[in-house]
């Protein structure tokens, strides 16, 4: 019955992607979907490309390894997508009114009338979307290897295969329709597992003290981690979520602007409802292990598989790794479509080599930037968690400014924006790698990305004002009269 539901799951992904091919006929569809989406349609899509395996597979396992402090990542979804709507919303879906507009450097290069600001915007989503998409590929090479019993190199391999089915062949078009399956699936398969987990461990009061008993920590509102460690999950999660390409990409999508007042309540909504399992599944995996009613997990990314193989009746674990695949796949769509439109519109661009067959051109993207992250994912020993903060930290930090800012302060410069996605670039990679290895660690347990990207902020707000004499020349007549909207 499992593989049966995961086999149904598949034929249905296959067949909208087939429907998706025949409709993508230019660079418009593939990159920004024909700009032709409904509020509904868009808010579903953007839910099920925020919540990837990073929060099926690696969120319960962040809450399993440090308990609920892990919930500092998710609290901030009660006020991103008002926040995301009021601050970018309306104008980058004017921006594409009155420019061509197909992708976010697309629209920092209008705002700042800067095609280098474009190429550093570009270098910095291919750095994140290789780490990021590795973290997908990592969590769905863990749900292969439960549902198929394979071993890890061939688990991730078949799964990068699997979403290069629809991502090259239709773009973000394939990806918006396979998201609005795969949201509903997400959304009910997430409420079905939160019942059966409070079954499963006792009630929430039982849960609750046997965790206690174990460990206080766990069921305290910061976790085993530090104060700073949760409020920097909150910070780089809540401001960080306006720099996040894959997501913002979508409002550039939208067929009739003034819809937009909906899309908080559509997208807050159904996020709420996904991320119940992000909560459950760790906490009552981990009081089944201490309670010793299951033995400890090899890896805490194991919660979710082991949880689904060991409670769960077939035919529900069945929809339910398919709603994990769904997260996983329609995320990694919209990944691959940034990435693919960054190599082959953002970067040439900025070197003054514009590509004459961009369609084409991107679909061969997709395949590098695919095979690239599935090597990452296979040397990688991080967990799919960490990998995801990474990922969403070098997204926060070289873009947040530079759109959430420039997009709502006259004052802003292209100096201020080059300035600001170079210091979060450098800084991002530079202390990851060295908290990765050992040579760093920040205190009181602030995080790498947290850092980065309040540096970020302070770089562009202090070059800009600097270089404020830059401001008054930069802006045309369509650009100013798009931030006065």
């Amino acid at each position: 019955m499992m593989l049966l539901a995961m086999g149904l799951y598949v034929a249905v992904v296959l067949a909208i992607s087939v429907w998706a091919t025949r409709r993508t006929r230019s660079a418009r569809d593939f990159f920004v979907a024909g700009g032709g989406l409904g509020v509904v349609t868009m808010g579903i899509a953007s839910m099920a490309a925020t919540l990837s395996g990073f929060a099926f597979i690696g969120g319960p396992g962040l809450i399993y390894s440090v308990g609920l402090g892990a919930v500092f990542i998710v609290l901030p979804a009660s006020l991103t997508n008002t926040m995301s709507a009021w601050v970018l919303g309306k104008r980058l879906r004017l921006l594409a009114e009155v420019r061509e507009i197909l992708t976010i450097p697309d629209a920092l290069a209008a705002r700042f009338d800067s095609r280098a600001v474009q190429g550093m915007a570009g270098v910095a989503i291919l750095a994140a979307v290789i780490g990021y998409t590795a973290t997908n590929v990592l969590a769905l090479g863990l749900v292969l290897e439960a549902v198929l019993g394979l071993t890890r190199t061939p688990a991730l391999w078949l799964g990068a295969l699997l979403m290069l089915a629809y991502s090259v062949s239709g773009g973000i078009l394939a990806g918006v329709y396979n998201d609005v399956f795969q949201g509903t699936l997400m959304a009910v398969a997430s409420v079905l597992i939160f019942v059966l987990a409070v079954k499963v461990g006792g009630g929430a009061s039982q849960i609750t003290e046997t965790l206690a008993a174990h460990d206080a920590r766990l069921v305290s509102p910061w976790g085993t981690l530090s104060p700073m460690a949760a409020l920097s999950f909150f910070f780089v999660f809540g401001i960080g979520t306006l720099g996040q390409p894959h997501v913002v990409h979508k409002f550039l999508m939208l067929r009739d602007p003034l819809k937009l007042r909906w899309y908080p309540l559509v997208m807050t909504v159904a996020m709420t409802t996904t991320l119940l399992l992000f909560v459950i599944v760790g906490l009552v995996m981990k009081a089944l292990v201490v309670s010793g009613q299951t033995p400890a997990l090899a890896r805490p990314d194991d919660a979710t598989p082991t949880f689904l193989r060991l409670f769960t009746p077939a035919p529900v674990a069945g929809l339910v790794f398919a709603a994990v695949a769904a997260a996983i796949m329609s995320t990694v769509n919209s990944f691959l479509s940034v990435g693919a439109a960054a190599c082959t519109r953002d970067v040439p661009r900025a070197l003054g080599l514009p590509v004459r067959d961009e369609l084409r051109t991107g679909r061969w993207w997709t395949v590098v930037l695919m095979l690239g992250a599935t090597l990452l994912a296979q040397v990688s020993t991080t967990l799919v968690a960490f990998l995801g903060v990474f990922g969403f930290g070098l997204f926060a930090s070289t873009l947040t400014p530079a759109l959430a800012l420039g997009l709502n302060w006259h004052g802003a410069t292209r100096t201020g924006a080059l300035a600001s996605i170079g210091v979060g670039l450098v800084l991002t990679l530079g202390l990851e790698a060295l908290a990765f290895f050992g040579g760093c660690r920040l205190p009181a347990g602030v995080t790498p990305a947290a850092l980065a990207l309040a540096l970020s902020l302070a770089t562009f707000v202090v070059v800009s004002w600097v270089t404020r004499a830059e401001a008054r020349a930069e802006l045309a007549d369509d650009i100013r009269a798009v931030l006065d909207a």
